[in-house]
């Protein structure tokens, strides 16, 4: 039966603690034959991979714990073998992926290894001369625990650590990292950010805000060759609407990245378009001036 991680970004809070334990657990500490001691610097099995977006006023931070993706066909897997060394990287009946820490001192191996990581979730240790990752605590889960130690410690469940097919439905909405959609990875994200676009909508010449105007997200359809549909939509394709909260605010969250013009609508102004290139950056408009008509 095959284990495999849910996180569920929506939960992280970026406490750090997933990161934290897994130091504790590892960094000096011999579990061999899972794995060798982490050294105390230099490696992350588990990482908090921290993205500030936005612009002031809005500016936001997302988390997105990281670690080795176990995958079903894993590159490193495959450069062992091409190395001539098939033993030194296999995969657990749960699916859990492990380098053999004998393979100590092979420090050619264990480059290749590094390099074959497309995550880039593969440290070399300087001192061994060995390839090291995250083991997901494997040497816990054969010795009475349920889930490694980067799971236990979330505060929030926003890490799940289970059978595969016990995640049922929740798969279905959730999404694998780019870097190795194609290797079958077996960590799995809920809520992976896209872009956001905000703003304000202001009266200057009264000096106040506007609420209750209606902001309409259009997609300019310009993502693809010849007038073809962008990641947002055709050209023209109303992605969503809101009204502007009692501060004058907008938000429109979770869009893909491509063009959009925002249009404000509020009774006595003039309607207003305002462009919003979201292919590239997540995005603030700031205070967007009506005028009354």
């Amino acid at each position: 039966m095959t284990k495999a991680f849910l996180i569920d970004l929506s939960h992280c809070n970026g406490c750090y603690n997933c990161q934290i334990v897994c130091k504790d657990e590892h960094c000096e500490a011999d579990w061999r034959p899972y794995a060798a001691p982490q050294p105390l610097t230099g490696q992350f099995w588990m990482r908090v991979d921290e993205k500030t977006r936005g612009q002031v006023p809005w500016v936001r931070v997302a988390y997105r714990p990281t670690l080795c993706a176990h995958c079903a066909d894993a590159p490193c897997i495959a450069a062992a073998a091409a190395a001539g060394k098939p033993e030194a990287v296999y995969r657990r009946e749960d699916g859990l992926v492990i380098f053999d820490p004998a393979s100590d001192g092979d420090e050619e191996l264990a480059k290749a290894l590094v390099e074959s990581c497309p995550l880039g979730a593969v440290f070399f240790n300087d001192e061994l001369k060995l390839a090291q990752k995250c083991t997901g605590c494997a040497h816990l889960l054969d010795n009475g625990w349920s889930v490694p130690r980067c799971v236990d410690a979330c505060a929030h469940d926003a890490i799940q650590f289970r059978e595969e097919e016990e995640f049922g439905a929740l798969l279905s909405k959730a999404e694998v990292l780019s870097e190795v959609a194609g290797f079958g990875p077996k960590v799995y994200y809920l809520h992976l950010p896209k872009r956001f676009v905000a703003g304000t909508a202001v009266d200057f010449a009264a000096d106040e805000v506007v609420i209750g105007a209606t902001v309409e997200l259009v997609s300019t359809g310009a993502g693809g060759a010849g007038g073809a549909a962008g990641a947002g939509g055709a050209a023209g394709a109303l992605i969503a609407t809101q009204e502007t909260d009692e501060l004058g605010d907008f938000k429109f969250d979770q869009v893909p990245a491509d063009e959009y013009t925002l249009i404000i609508k509020a009774e006595g102004y003039s309607p207003l378009k305002v462009a919003a290139d979201l292919r590239e950056i997540d995005l603030s408009v700031g205070d967007v001036g009506l005028t009354k008509d």
